[in-house]
């Protein structure tokens, strides 16, 4: 299984294919690669993808042809067009068709990469929820009303409104569950803020689920995911024949939410005209359709989260500071994993279980592998834990996973380590062999054991202490005391 994912890509252009390819590979995708749409196809019969991005115009099939053959077999797996004769016409077909994205090449590399990321975390998140569905367990998680920020396992603590629980005693959490518990029957816009993968979106549902609103539909929607020229149809909606192709009425999200809740995830992506829509829709509490002239009344609780600072973008001119005040009445921030350590065991150990169940397995962490996790910053935040311990379940040998199965990446964190102690004796490089004289071999077995010593038995760190690999401290562990080594 790959870092981040298994994508395909297809394109005529040969070139565009390989420069694509390493950009993906270089950030841990596995990439297959196809200049023909039709031998393409074979490839998603056989292989296990999570992803296709694919040019629209191709020679004899092209994209539009290859993805109606994708969305008829395989209707799982998101499509990204990546096209260089791109116009709004052809951008809203391809997404009103079901595609997940739309890009003009050449595309910014990194907002593709951010939707290629959100795409198979999507995908994976519907095929949990189907396996689930399957297994009977969502139709007990639904009845019990409880959802979590980690499993669908009920806990006793941090307990959230609407059966939204979050696992851990961290006083920043705590406060978070005060807020929601506060704020939740009021109709006030509440904004959440915190990086990517510390569970914003799981917040709002517990503002939503928990409320006055919690039988009105909760709609989320991702502004960074919609293409900037389709989002305000997808917000607002349409008139047939409001433009080409919208060859019928389409309400918006907005609408969709009346009398419940609706989520603006990303709201810093929202472009300024947007942003003064929004505003005087919170004002009026009424939208007009694209291509229509009138006015409807529209009843809603919005609830905003961004990993962006608002007040700094508000400064730079990319945020109305009205817009700002608006939706800031209520403000939620959600602290990263790395302010957090504390929960960090708690969180593993619940991950593990989860997908030990799910895998048919009975695996736990190693202490040394723990001590690692504990030690990480963990920059993808709760997101990243859950799929390195689950990457870490599927790939288990046995029953207890060691240090030599723990991803490169957590050890390729620079981290500050003091020096270490080690008291060795001096050796006497006279040639004569004095009582204290010992040879560079045993001075260097002996630095070894005072560095395990030094760190209370933390391989992964003694390791950093001595400036070598983990791989090279337990091959000179196991060669002076293999005992210590199992340990």
């Amino acid at each position: 299984m790959a870092e981040n994912g298994n994508v395909l890509i297809v394109d005529d252009e040969p070139n565009a294919v390989k420069v694509l390819s390493e950009i993906l590979s270089i950030d841990g995708y596995h990439v297959y690669k196809s200049c023909d749409a039709r031998r393409a196809l074979n490839l998603i019969k056989t292989e296990p993808l999570d992803a296709v991005i694919t040019d629209l115009r191709m020679p004899e099939f092209d994209g539009m042809q290859f993805f109606e053959s994708i969305r008829e077999d395989h209707p799982d797996i998101p499509v990204i067009f990546l096209t260089g004769y791109g116009t709004v016409e052809s951008a809203v077909n391809t997404i009103t068709e079901g595609a997940y994205y739309y890009f003009i090449k050449p595309p910014d590399y990194t907002k593709l990469k951010g939707v290629l990321s959100k795409a198979i975390s999507t995908r994976r998140t519907l095929l949990a929820f189907r396996s689930l569905q399957k297994s009977g367990v969502l139709s007990r998680t639904i009845r019990s009303r409880r959802l979590s920020l980690c499993s669908s396992r009920p806990s006793e603590d941090g307990l959230l409104p609407g059966g939204v629980r979050i696992l851990g005693n961290d006083p920043g959490m705590k406060k978070i569950l005060e807020t929601v518990e506060a704020v939740r029957d009021t109709t006030s816009s509440v904004l959440i803020t915190g990086e990517t993968g510390t569970g914003k979106e799981l917040i709002a549902r517990a503002l939503h689920f928990g409320g006055m609103r919690q039988q009105k539909p909760f709609v989320a929607v991702n502004c960074a995911a919609i293409p900037h020229e389709l989002l305000e149809s997808e917000l607002f909606g349409y008139e047939k024949g409001a433009f080409t192709n919208a060859v019928s009425r389409r309400i918006g999200k907005f609408e969709e939410a009346s009398s419940g809740t609706i989520l603006l995830d990303e709201i810093s992506e929202l472009s300024l005209p947007l942003q003064a829509k929004l505003l005087r829709i919170l004002q009026e509490r009424e939208l007009e359709r694209l291509g229509g002239g009138k006015k409807i009344r529209v009843d809603f609780r919005l609830v905003s989260s961004t990993n962006c600072t608002l007040e700094k973008e508000v400064q730079a001119g990319n945020f109305r500071m009205d817009l700002f005040y608006r939706i800031n009445v209520v403000h939620i921030p959600v602290p990263p994993l790395r302010q957090r350590r504390g929960d960090i065991h708690v969180l593993a150990n619940e991950f593990i279980r989860e997908f030990s169940e799910r895998e048919k397995k009975d695996v736990q962490l190693s202490d040394d592998v723990m001590a690692m996790l504990c030690d990480y910053s963990w920059p993808g935040n709760i997101r990243q834990l859950r799929n390195v311990l689950e990457r870490l379940v599927v790939l288990s040998r046995g029953q207890k996973i060691s240090l030599n199965e723990v991803p490169e990446e957590l050890f390729a964190q620079k981290t500050e380590v003091p020096a270490p102690q080690l008291c060795l004796q001096t050796a006497d490089f006279s040639g004569g062999a004095g009582r204290g004289a010992q040879t560079l071999r045993e001075l260097e077995d002996q630095a070894v054991l005072n560095a395990l010593d030094e760190c209370r038995g933390n391989k992964s760190k003694a390791a950093k202490m001595l400036g070598i690999s983990r791989k090279t401290f337990y091959k000179r562990l196991k060669e002076i005391s293999p005992a210590k080594a199992l340990a």
